[in-house]
């Protein structure tokens, strides 16, 4: 099968080659799934560069322990492990190549076929295409995960997503609206135009105004962007409300040592003090993240936006694509 091949940590045009390699075998409880897309997203661009330093911690200090890139993956069931149950030969399934505490490493789907854990795979709705449906595992499980668990978000809340045109915002803002949020998205003139197609009920363009400054008051801020101070954001916030950080390292722009991580515990440290001692409100719905996405994508609550595809030989333009933050939603390598 062919493969996008990581040799080392730096540039993707340097360390990202397209080789043959083995097909992989599905072992005790796994599956091997034939990849009919694969999404690109900043963890893929975290590992391949290996920055900031700590993610090798995860992927591999020297090298990557995983040769082949990729997280996220679309595709049809070709061939079932031991154990495996809930999907047979031929199934459309999409999901995660990885378990959750464990998102900065390469999980093998930038690839003809990979495999899968099954519980990390559900079967992907019919009326969903392959791209559509690569596009929503990883980003769609922060934001689920964020706005329902973290936030423990209500019906009726008033939610604002900082960088709600990206991978997890615009997923964000769609899960927010079908749980019955009223949302504000903020992000850059060119983008207010799709926001408001997939549910925005207000949008604010970041390059005239500061949401902090607007006097507003919000029962959920999900800060993507992740580029104030949690003093700034914090007189945004509604008696009891909840501020969520995503972290986002705009690849680099921090510096690649430690890049983003010192301003995020900073924030998220300042935002769990000042959240002490407030009652929290149940969580409404606690079934697994992907369990909720199949089920809002089958209901078509929730609408992927994929910005561009690229064939898998264009691995390395899709990630240099990917960090120059033009994108609207996802980036999805689509494989013949």
């Amino acid at each position: 099968m062919q493969a996008i091949v990581q040799s080392g940590y730096g540039e993707p045009g340097e360390v990202l080659r397209l080789r043959d390699v083995p097909r992989p075998t599905p072992g005790e409880g796994e599956v091997l799934v034939r990849v009919r897309a694969s999404s690109v997203h900043a963890d893929v661009w975290h590992v391949v560069t290996g920055s900031p330093l700590p993610v090798r911690l995860s992927a591999g200090w020297s090298k990557p322990k995983l040769s082949i890139p990729g997280t996220d993956l679309a595709g049809v069931v070709e061939a079932v492990g031991l154990g495996t149950v809930g999907f047979g030969l031929g199934d459309d399934v999409f999901g995660e190549t990885i378990a959750r505490n464990r998102q900065w490493t390469n999980g093998g789907t930038f690839a003809d076929y990979a495999v899968a854990r099954s519980p990390r795979m559900r079967l992907k709705p019919a009326g969903v295409s392959f791209v559509e449906a690569a596009a929503v595992p990883t980003t769609g499980t922060i934001a689920v995960q964020t706005l329902l668990g973290g936030a423990r978000m209500q019906p009726g809340d008033r939610v604002l997503v900082n960088g709600a045109a990206g991978g997890v915002g615009s997923i964000a803002v769609q899960v927010a609206k079908a749980y019955g949020a009223h949302v504000t998205a903020v992000d850059h003139t060119d983008k207010l135009a799709m926001l408001s197609q997939i549910g925005a009920d207000e949008m604010i363009d970041y390059t005239e105004t500061d949401f902090t400054e607007t006097g507003e008051r919000y029962d959920v801020i999900l800060d993507v962007a992740s580029v104030h101070p949690f003093s700034a954001v914090q007189g945004s916030l509604a008696p009891g409300g909840r501020y969520e950080m995503i972290g986002h390292d705009h690849y680099g722009a921090h510096g690649r040592r430690i890049g983003n991580l010192g301003h995020f515990f900073r924030t998220t440290s300042s935002a769990a003090i000042a959240a002490r001692g407030q009652d929290r409100p149940p969580v409404i719905d606690t079934r697994p993240p992907l369990e909720i996405l199949a089920d809002l994508l089958d209901t078509g609550d929730l609408t992927p936006v994929v910005d561009r595809t690229y064939p898998l030989s264009e691995a390395p333009e899709a990630i240099r694509y990917l960090t120059t933050g033009r994108a609207s939603g996802r980036i999805v390598l689509a494989l013949a």
